[in-house]
Formats: structure tokens, C-alpha cells, sequence
């Protein structure tokens, strides 16, 4: 470890280049008011290996054990740490509730993850530190890039033949690495003890950092914060590894991505796909109080990622519930004790809608919602007392309905009497509430139960059992009943519809429950306090076996309200659910997110289209299905990041079995991509396995008799993430982008002498070209081949394009693909490329190699033309 002695220095993050990504700019100065630690280089292969491998069976292979440590998670890097702090009896920086691994044993997910900077341990270096101990050693000349690392990677500060001690190796090549931070958004701000947003946001986005020995000199520089694709957490390849800092960061600042500085944030612990197994859905969200703030908090589990939403505004906010169909809010904004001075409002969900609607009732207070026998949405409130255990107060009180429709409130009508907020069941017959006691109307007439002890927290079931759960004060009823002392709140009781005890289940040891309420018919919400009374947790509780499942947590979390949605379907009785549709879990990448909704168009749309197109993410912004005539109905099933062998699998076992009618099959040739062997990009060479719906496929032989009932329904319903299903659904597929030109120069990515060094590499593509032409020539079907435009400025280097090829050798290879069409008269080469000489101009472009939407209608309507004389 090298000593950096930072405080009270700065550095610069990001860049004010107009030519760089979003999240590299604006430039954004951070200040140090600590000194830390970084390695002199990045972890070895045999560091990680004296380490890792008995904490969780990831052995990496090592030609060298002085080689960087790559083909490693971020999540891999942070076991290696916390393992580091603890062989040398130190607290770990990083906590975590559960792990998750491929069949390779990397670390795919760590559910509950918290990191922990207050704490002197071992970690990721931040951006700032490792921006700050890089710039002084940044040398683009001499480290391992691909102008003079012979494509592989290299020994630890082996770049010279001696290295200072107090010297910092490897920053600029060799290979990438990870940082701690979630990549966000830079603000014109001046921030000290930066640490990064809170979470990755909606695309679970993280930093990588430096060159690799595969990158150009030009490609590399201090600010560039990613690779070629989107990366997550879950990433792992041969050009990435890291380097590990040591020492606690104080009084540590988030900024979230709406600009907001945070000095503490919530935490979300457990996914959409732990959420799916206890409440089987992941059609769900969350809301509570952030005590700290008032404000309301959200967790739309499903959007896919656990982004918290905190909506900032001037109201306080108690007692939230989401309406039935998952749109609306109504709370309140006065507690127990003080609901007089209440008023009743309903907002969208959505975190940047501002339509608030008030109620104009004083003391308005503890809604719920209610759908009534004739299919109306009523808000059920409660309205003359303030709440608490005064009987009197709780007499003067009474109970009220109003129909909120079309984003109004209707007129007011009261329910009866005596204020009951715990629920009103379906049919009206039973009420509760816990205003000291706990008060039931059953069947018109106001009674008490549990023997007039003292209740919290009364809440009735929302199914037809109407069992009433409730906190008491360790109450000899309830001791009488849980056979065994207990402390105030920390038993849950329950009732059934008479009132009489059924059940009680206790609170995890040295915790009480607060704030209660029905997830499903055998699980509850809580929130958890610890022994300062702290509301620190919100959580599922088990009914049956006591188990607790952590949500959220925080400082101060209150009145949690969970809304699950549940879906009917017809569905072949023999699928397994749990597996069938089942494309993605929470630990997957851009590939298999991406896929997971290409597998959805495919069983939606199996028998209508009669066009498919194929291919990268050059694919995916360049041909939109919507726009071609009616002749043609098309679906872009195209994925990224991919390669061409993977074209295959995906045509084999589901495209031409399930495509009944498929005349035409689009492919993209991307040949500055084809240095790509059968396992770089390939989601079918292995990873795929990952993923239940696969897997379930392949060993039902991908359904070769025919898809089975439902299969689409559960694709529909399994999880996924808004984002990209925003993105791509709409449009069959496609991809809308921004038109913001070609971009400056020529940006090459990859060695463009990749030919010369293995032509091989090229032949082992165009093969997997004439596999996928042979295919469709069995099956009749036609095949297009196109060529996609890159900017014009490759004319003047001698790339051939982002990825390299020479130019020199470019068009003698275009010609051989061409003459394709000579043995297979189903295929035709689309060149809209041509050398760069093109008709694409800038506002036709996305970036160097992509076509935005308003070139994709020119390019699809060419595309559309060139079928047209096939039909």
C-alpha cells in the first residue's frame, strides 16, 4: 500500500468535452479532508487466490501469479476485501445479507449490500481517490495499452525495469479497474469526501476506471468512467480487475441523481427477485415515511432495480396507502395524537408527477382504500378525534367514505360512527381499530376485544378470513396466549373474525415491531426498532415460521404500505412458474435484460411476423419494425453486447421453430466486430445458463411440438426492468436514440490490425455467416445482410470503423461476403456503409457507429424496398 497524503487537496472529475458521455460531464471539483491508502498495483492473481477460493469456490486461473487478478465481478472485489480486512482483524467496510454466483462461482449479487465508509478497513478505491493518486502517474506512452502490450496482459509493474517503492503502477493500462462508486451524474458543484450516488440508479450503472492492454492510446484518458457496454456489477472479463485502497472516509457525501447531497441514504436490501419468492410477484412497490424528512419514499420493485425514490416536497407525509391499482397515494399529514389538524391528499406515484389533490374535509386523516361491491374506488378516512388511548376522543370521532375518480373527489359520505382506521372488510360487516383498545364494529354493533387491554397498531387482513393482527404491551392475555414473557411490541398477535386469539409470532431477538400491515394472507409488514427506538428497518415478517426479510433500511422508517399485484393468466397447468418465461433474474447483465424481452416479442409475436431482424446494438437503433409497410410485420430481436455466433442458438432452437411464418431474416454484418471469437459476447456460449427460462426450455427441447399456453404470459409477468422495457416494447423491439451527429474524428475502440495479427479470427465469423444462410435456405427463407453506415471521418484514418479492420483489406473482404449470393441465392448484401462514402449525414446519427431513430426511418424504409421487390 502506498501512502497518499490528499488532505486538504482536490482533483477534477469528469470533463467539460461536449464530445464526451453524459456521465462524464459537467467537470466537478471534490476536496479531501482525509488522507487514505492505495495498493501500488492491482491485486494478482495469486493475492486472490490465497484468498478467495475457500470463501467462495472462485479459483482463477493463473498462468502467472503476478498477473493482475481479471475476469472478476465488482462484487468478487469486494469479498476479496472484506476477506483482506478480516485476516487482519479488522471490521469490513462492506455488509451484506445474502450471496449470489454463476455456475463459475463468481459472485453475481450481494443482496443487502452497504457500504461503509465511516469504517478502517480495506475497499475499492473511490473515483476521487483513484483519480487523484492516478493523475501523477498517468502515462499513456509507456503502460500496457494496445500499441505495445501484444494484446495480453502483463505482469504488475512490469511496465519498467525497476519501480520506486513510493510509486503507484499500472494506473493508465495494463488492465481496467473497478472503483467503488455507482456511476451517476456530475453536477457543477464543489463537494468534499465525495463518495458517489447513493445507488446505481434505473440502469444498476458502475465505474471502470483506466486503460487496458486491449484499449488505444487515444481511447484513454483520466475522465472516462466505462467500457464499450453498459457495466454493472455483475461484469466480469480478462481486461478487468482492481486494486484495493485502506482507511475510513469521513463525513462521506452522496449525490443522488436529481442532484440532492446526501450525508446518510436508505438502503433497499432485498431485490425483485427475493421479493418475487415471498410474495410471488414482483409486481410491487413499496412506500413509507422518511421520518427524517417527512417526505415519501418509493420502491417500485417493478421497475428491476432497487432504486429508493424520495419525493421532496412541502407536505408531510403519514400514513401512506396505494390505491388498487398501484397509481395513487392518499395519506395524510398529521399523526396519531394530532389527526385534528390533518388534511387528506392523493398524488400520483410516479416520483417527478406533481399532481397532488387535496380532500377539503378538516381533519381528514389514516386513509385506506376500498373497492365497493359496484366496482368503485373509495378512500376510506377517518375524521373528529386526534388519536391515541383516550375513549373519549375515540367517541367523538367517525368514519367516512369518498369516491375519488378521474383525479377528483367525490362527495363525502359518512360510514358510521366511532373512527375505525385498522380496515373495513369486503363486505362490510367488520371493522377494527386500535384507539387504545381494541375496538370492533361487527355487523353494525360496536364491541371490544382482547379483553380491553391496551393494542397498537390494529390492522384487519384484506382477504375474506378477517383476521385482525395488533401489538399489546405484554398484556396477561397475550402472555397467557404466547406461552412466554414477552416485552412491549414485541409480540405480534392475531385474531380471527370473532376476536378470538389464533396466533402470535415474536419480534427478533433485542428488536420490537412497529407500524403494521398485511403483504400477503401469511406475511406481514413491520417495521423493526431497535433498542434506542429507532425505526432502522422495514421488513416482511413470516406468519408460520417467524422468519424476517429485510427491505429497507435507514434512520427512521415509518407507516410502510406494500401493494402487490397479482396476475391470472391461462396457463398450462404442467409449466413450472418458478422457471418457465423466467429470462432474467436481478443479478443479470445488459445481454440478459436486453434478451429478456427479445424472448417476450418472440412468444408474443411467434405468429405474426414474417420479418426478423438480427444483430448488435447497431441492429437494435437501425431498423424499427413500426416503420415498414404492411406487407411486412417485423420484430427486432437483435441484442447487445453480442457477436455473431450467437445469431445461431437464438435461430436454431427458437426463432425458425417458433416463426412459423418467416420469409425474411435481417441480419447486421458488423465485420469491424468480427476479431470476436466463439466466448467474447456470446450470451449462448454460457451465460444463458444463468437465467430459469432457458434452461427450462432447453430441457423441454425448446418446445419443439409447439409453445404451451401461458408461455408468453409468464415472460410478460416475469421481472425485468422498466427501463429497458420502456425501450424497447413499444416499438417491437426497436430502440429509439437521439440524433446527435457522427462525432469528431474517427473513435477507434480496437486495434484495427486485428486481420493482419489472425485473419483466422474474420473466417470463423463469415462461417457462422454461411451456418445461418445454410439455415435459412432449408427453410426458404430469404437473408438480407446489412452492412450499417459509420461516420465518414473512418475515410480518413485507416480503420475501417469503431472496432478496427484496415481499411486497406476492407473491401476485398466486403466482396467475398457479397459473393455469398452466388452459392446461396436466398442472400443479399445491404452495403449502406460503402466505405463511409454514404448518404447519412449528421442528423441522421446517434455516435460514430450508431444510426439514431430519424436514420433508422431512412435506413428501415430501404430495407422495406429491397423486400418489396422480393415479394
Amino acid at each position: 500500500m502506498i501512502r497518499v497524503f490528499s488532505t486538504g487537496k482536490q482533483v477534477l472529475l469528469g470533463t467539460n468535452d461536449s464530445t464526451a458521455s453524459a456521465d462524464e460531464r459537467p467537470q466537478m471539483k471534490v476536496l479531501f479532508d482525509y488522507d487514505f491508502s492505495i495498493g501500488q498495483h492491482e491485486v494478482t492473481c495469486g493475492e486472490f487466490n490465497n484468498l478467495v477460493p475457500e470463501k467462495t469456490g472462485l479459483s482463477l486461473d493463473c498462468d502467472d501469479k503476478q498477473l493482475p487478478a481479471t475476469n472478476v465481478t465488482f462484487y468478487d472485489a469486494v469479498i476479496y476485501a472484506n476477506a483482506l480486512s478480516k485476516k487482519n482483524g479488522l471490521d469490513t467496510a462492506y455488509s451484506y445479507t445474502r450471496m449470489s454466483f454463476d455456475q463459475d462461482h463468481h459472485c453475481l449479487n450481494l443482496e443487502g449490500f452497504v457500504f461503509h465508509p465511516n469504517v478502517e478497513a480495506y475497499r475499492l478505491p473511490t473515483e476521487m481517490e483513484w483519480v487523484f493518486s492516478a493523475n501523477k502517474f498517468w502515462d499513456v506512452e509507456n503502460d500496457w495499452l494496445s500499441h505495445n502490450s501484444g494484446y495480453e496482459v502483463h505482469q504488475v509493474c512490469s511496465v519498467k525495469s525497476s519501480v520506486e517503492k513510493s510509486e503507484i503502477c499500472d494506473m493508465t493500462g495494463n488492465v481496467m479497474e473497478w472503483v467503488n462508486d455507482w456511476s451517476g451524474t456530475f453536477y457543477d458543484l464543489t463537494l468534499t469526501n465525495y463518495v458517489g450516488p447513493p445507488d446505481g440508479g434505473t440502469l444498476d450503472k458502475r465505474i471502470l476506471k483506466g486503460g487496458s492492454y486491449r484499449r488505444a492510446k487515444d481511447s484513454v484518458s483520466l475522465y472516462r468512467r466505462g467500457d464499450v457496454h453498459l457495466v454493472n456489477s455483475t461484469v466480469h472479463t480478462d481486461y478487468l480487475g482492481f486494486r484495493l485502497a485502506y482507511g475510513k472516509i469521513p463525513n462521506a457525501i452522496w449525490v443522488d441523481n436529481d442532484g440532492h447531497v446526501l450525508t446518510s441514504h436508505l438502503v433497499s436490501m432485498a431485490n425483485s427477485q427475493t421479493l418475487n419468492t415471498f410474495v410471488e410477484t414482483s409486481k410491487a412497490k413499496l412506500v413509507f415515511r422518511n421520518d427524517d424528512s417527512g417526505n415519501l419514499v418509493l420502491i417500485d420493485y417493478s421497475t428491476g432495480y432497487q432504486k429508493i425514490h424520495e419525493i421532496l416536497d412541502t407536505l408531510d407525509v403519514f400514513y401512506p396507502d396505494v390505491s388498487p391499482n398501484g397509481s395513487l397515494v392518499a395519506f395524510s399529514t398529521a399523526a396519531e395524537g394530532n389527526l385534528r389538524a390533518s388534511s387528506l391528499y392523493v398524488r400520483s406515484i410516479d416520483p417527478v408527477s406533481s399532481n397532488v389533490v387535496k380532500l377539503n374535509v378538516p381533519g381528514a386523516a389514516m386513509p385506506h382504500w376500498r373497492v365497493l361491491d359496484n366496482g368503485d374506488t373509495v378512500i376510506v378516512y377517518v375524521t373528529g378525534y386526534d388519536g391515541g388511548k383516550d375513549e373519549d376522543d375515540f367517541a367523538q370521532g367517525s368514519t367516512w367514505q369518498v369516491k375519488f375518480e378521474k383525479g377528483e373527489f367525490g362527495k363525502p359520505q359518512k360510514i358510521f360512527d366511532r373512527p375505525y382506521h385498522g380496515g373495513i372488510s369486503t363486505d362490510g360487516r367488520l371493522a377494527v381499530t386500535g384507539s387504545g383498545r381494541l375496538h370492533a364494529r361487527v355487523n353494525g354493533r360496536d364491541t371490544v376485544w382482547y379483553d380491553s387491554m391496551l393494542v397498537s397498531n390494529v390492522r384487519l387482513s384484506k382477504s375474506d378470513e378477517n383476521r385482525t393482527m395488533f401489538l399489546d404491551f405484554a398484556a396477561k392475555t397475550g402472555l397467557d396466549f404466547a406461552g412466554m414473557d414477552y416485552d412491549a411490541k414485541t409480540m405480534l398477535l392475531v385474531v380471527d373474525s370473532t376476536g378470538t386469539l389464533v396466533q402470535s409470532v415474536r419480534a427478533p431477538k433485542g428488536y420490537a415491531f412497529d407500524h403494521l400491515g398485511w403483504a400477503t394472507r401469511y406475511m406481514a409488514l413491520v417495521t423493526l426498532t431497535n433498542d434506542s427506538g429507532s425505526h432502522f428497518q422495514i421488513a416482511l415478517l413470516n406468519l408460520v415460521n417467524g422468519s424476517v426479510i429485510p427491505l429497507v433500511e435507514g434512520n427512521e422508517l415509518w407507516h410502510p404500505c406494500l401493494w402487490v399485484k397479482k396476475e391470472m393468466w391461462s396457463i398450462d397447468e404442467s409449466l413450472n412458474v418458478d422457471s418457465a418465461g423466467v429470462y432474467y433474474t436481478a443479478a443479470g447483465g445488459e445481454s440478459a435484460i436486453i434478451m429478456r424481452y427479445k424472448m417476450e416479442l418472440l412468444w408474443k409475436y411467434k405468429d405474426s411476423a414474417n420479418v426478423v431482424f438480427m444483430g448488435s446494438s447497431r441492429t437494435l437503433a437501425a431498423l424499427n419494425p413500426e416503420k415498414m409497410s404492411s406487407s411486412f410485420y417485423a420484430i427486432n430481436l437483435s441484442s447487445a453486447p453480442t457477436n455473431v455466433y450467437a445469431d445461431i442458438p437464438f435461430l436454431e432452437n427458437y426463432i425458425l421453430p417458433h416463426v412459423k411464418n418467416l420469409k425474411y431474416l435481417v441480419v447486421g454484418l458488423d465485420i469491424d466486430f468480427w476479431w470476436k471469437s466463439y466466448d467474447i459476447d456470446n450470451f449462448f456460449a454460457s451465460e444463458y445458463q444463468k437465467y430459469p427460462g432457458y434452461v427450462y426450455d432447453e430441457n423441454h427441447g425448446y418446445w419443439e411440438k409447439g409453445a404451451p399456453a401461458g408461455i408468453y404470459e409468464l415472460a410478460h409477468s416475469s421481472l425485468g426492468m422498466l427501463v429497458y422495457e420502456k425501450n424497447l416494447m413499444p416499438h417491437r423491439g426497436f430502440q429509439e436514440s437521439n440524433c446527435l451527429g457522427w462525432g469528431e474524428g474517427a473513435f477507434v475502440d480496437h486495434d484495427s490490425t486485428w486481420y493482419e495479427a489472425n485473419p483466422q479470427l474474420f473466417y470463423d465469423s463469415f462461417n457462422q455467416l454461411k451456418t445461418i444462410l445454410e439455415m435459412a435456405k432449408n427453410r426458404e427463407i430469404f437473408v438480407i445482410g446489412v452492412i450499417f453506415p459509420q461516420s465518414p471521418g473512418y475515410q480518413n484514418s485507416g480503420s475501417f470503423g469503431r472496432y478496427g479492420l484496415q481499411r486497406s483489406v476492407a473491401p476485398s473482404l466486403i466482396s467475398e461476403i457479397k459473393n455469398l449470393s452466388k452459392t446461396y441465392s436466398n442472400f443479399i448484401l445491404l452495403d449502406e456503409n460503402k466505405m463511409g462514402n454514404h448518404d447519412y449525414d449528421e442528423g441522421t446519427a446517434l455516435n460514430w457507429d450508431h444510426l439514431c431513430t430519424k436514420g433508422a426511418e431512412k435506413l428501415t424504409a430501404r430495407v422495406d424496398s429491397l423486400l418489396q421487390t422480393l415479394e
